[in-house]
């Protein structure tokens, strides 16, 4: 049976992705369905499903992310201006794929929240 997580085809290069970031232990790459001029997903190698599903083995793989979403934006162009990253995590917040991954969002005026 073949793998049924879309982000993992995308890093295993089954499926097309538009890369703005990649090391060893993740990719960025731009989101099909944008909700912002820029809106690139960070997502680890390593499946993890979700935040919720993160333990303290995976500390230095969350820091890593965090940086991956600051260099994406500052390459992005959006340090200036400034930028949000978002963690959806379960059914609720609207996430689509479960594989944890991070949103870099800007380019225009987003709406506050809350």
């Amino acid at each position: 049976m073949a793998d049924p997580c879309i982000f993992c085809r995308i890093l295993r290069g089954e499926l097309p992705g538009q890369f703005a970031y990649e090391d060893d232990y993740l990719v960025a790459f731009r989101d099909i369905h944008p909700v912002a001029p820029t809106h690139v997903l960070v997502v680890p190698r390593e499946h993890v499903e979700s935040l919720a599903h993160a333990s303290s083995a995976h500390r230095e793989l969350l820091g890593r992310l965090l940086e991956a979403a600051a260099a994406v934006a500052s390459r992005e162009g959006l340090a200036a201006r400034g930028y949000r990253v978002v963690i959806n995590t379960g059914t609720d917040s609207g996430s689509e794929v479960a594989h944890l991954h991070l949103h870099v969002l800007g380019g225009r005026q987003l709406r506050a929240m809350g």
